[in-house]
């Protein structure tokens, strides 16, 4: 077992915002791999204090590759 080789993703998922079915801008998919990502910022990142940024939900096409970064959970 190789401990490098990198996880394989979850199936992609239909996703809804305010009540709309999440489509890709650029292709027009309508799966997508989530994820979580936090909103860095210099002065947080400058006193050790990452922690306390917010975080954002990032939905990726399963086609092409899009990433759509959403505020805020999901």
């Amino acid at each position: 077992m190789n401990p490098f080789k990198a996880r394989q993703p979850e199936e992609p998922q239909p996703i809804e915002v305010s009540g709309r079915q999440l489509r890709c801008p650029v292709c027009s998919n309508r799966l997508f791999w989530t994820r979580q990502a936090q909103l860095n910022t210099a002065v947080a990142t400058f006193f050790n204090m990452d922690w306390a940024n917010k975080s954002a939900s990032c939905f990726i096409c399963s086609d092409c590759t899009h990433i759509s970064w959403f505020l805020g959970g999901q």
